[in-house]
């Protein structure tokens, strides 16, 4: 009798929604965000509700698999799966039992490298019927400025009264487990209650520090982070360019601006600066302002064409008509196997454009079309570096036409 009149009181209804009985909610909870910060928050004691609309990504994290590459992710997955810590759904009404929810929702672009948010409407449409009054709503995903303000009015207009907070990641892919405890929360909330509960949550995972900002500096806060890596990169991929068409060899001009030079430390090396975030960020950034922010559209046609230039450069040497063309990782970075808005594709595309028959490998992508490296490195008469992974450092490339605008392989060179 004891456990049936538990039972009851754990689905009782109180004037504010059903009782709580997990301590918070991830929506989009099995994606690369979504999924280590609930693994992070059930291992610092947290009962975590992983909620998400993929059912075969749940079904695999039940089975104790991380569908992605990320460092400790999956024997963590692995110890705490036992203990009952977390739980998978995708039915929306499991927000019905919590009084914290995080939306792990990003904010693409269109064609018109405009924001949509089309597809964050639609799932605040859905979730809305399910989310509780004193509910504290915390936004995850980089989004347009403003959001967070027009979140809680939307709320407000339904008749829940909730807190709404900005909370963005600032992980790299593959290292989320330990940046979250290392790096420093924002937190932009409008109200000392809505603070004090997102300073809790997050304080027992350990980061470094949180800081304390109104919803629209952390929006900005997360857009310019971004925008000012990308902008970065395009940096050096222009001075590249520059350079490579002088005629140098640009390994010895950026040895020449780095050695023993402090100023000069922090400049990167060329590559593709792709993947599913800094370009988006830096075309809302864009969207935002009035001038629309010349300084980054510049930075996304340096970016952008960089394909283009690898390719017309080879062409122009010898037509790549008739040619088998080789791309070593399609992945958007090194060690991932993420390949979402990766050039490694724009290569392939502009290189077929040229005549040329185009193979691609990589050790972590699953691609059906894909080859294995020994063929691909057989058969190419022309090898690219797509993304600069570990495994191909040792490949021996003597008397090959090599392209490796990262260095991984060597020098850089095209």
């Amino acid at each position: 009798m004891q456990g049936a009149k538990g039972t009851a009181e754990r689905r009782a209804v109180s004037s504010r929604g059903p009782l709580a009985d997990l301590d918070l909610v991830i929506v989009g909870g099995c994606g690369h965000v979504g999924l280590p910060l609930a693994l992070a928050l059930a291992e610092s004691g947290y009962r975590v509700g992983i909620n998400d609309i993929d059912d075969q990504k749940i079904d695999e994290v039940r089975t104790g698999h991380v569908p992605f590459k990320e460092a400790g992710a999956e024997p963590l997955l692995g110890k705490l799966l036992p203990t009952g810590r977390l739980e998978l759904s995708s039915d929306p009404a499991m927000l019905r039992r919590t009084r914290t929810v995080i939306l792990v929702i990003g904010t693409p672009i269109d064609e018109f490298m405009n924001p949509s948010v089309r597809i964050f409407e639609r799932v605040l449409d859905e979730l809305t019927p399910h989310v509780q009054n004193g509910t504290l709503v915390i936004l995850r995903s980089t989004v347009f400025p403003g959001t967070s303000e027009t979140v809680e009015r939307r709320l407000r207009a339904a008749g829940i009264e909730a807190d709404v907070a900005f909370c963005p990641e600032r992980i790299a892919e593959g290292h989320a487990l330990e940046e979250l405890r290392t790096l420093p929360q924002l937190v932009g909330v409008t109200s000392d209650a809505a603070f004090a509960r997102a300073r809790e949550l997050f304080e027992r995972m350990g980061p470094v520090s949180i800081i304390r900002t109104t919803p629209l500096e952390a929006e900005l806060a997360k857009l310019l982070t971004n925008t000012w890596r990308y902008m970065k990169f395009a940096i050096a991929n222009q001075f590249f360019q520059i350079v490579n068409r002088s005629g140098l060899d640009y390994n010895r001009v950026l040895n020449a601006i780095r050695q023993d030079y402090p100023r000069a430390a922090d400049l990167p090396g060329p590559g593709f600066a792709a993947g599913p975030c800094l370009l988006k960020d830096t075309m809302q950034l864009s969207a935002f302002t009035p001038d629309h922010f010349p300084m980054g559209q510049a930075a996304m046609q340096i970016n952008e064409g960089l394909p283009g230039y690898i390719v017309d450069t080879l062409n122009s040497r010898r037509p790549l008509l008739g040619r088998t063309f080789g791309i070593l990782g399609m992945a958007f970075k090194g060690e991932s196997d993420d390949a979402r808005a990766s050039l490694s594709y724009k290569l392939r595309k502009l290189a077929q454009f040229k005549g040329a028959k185009v193979i691609c490998t990589d050790p972590y992508v699953s691609d059906p079309s894909f080859e294995p490296l020994g063929k691909v490195l057989r058969e190419s008469d022309v090898l690219v570096v797509g993304a600069p992974h570990r495994a191909y450092r040792e490949l021996e490339l003597d008397g090959r036409e090599v392209v490796d605008i990262w260095g991984i392989t060597g020098p850089i060179r095209l």
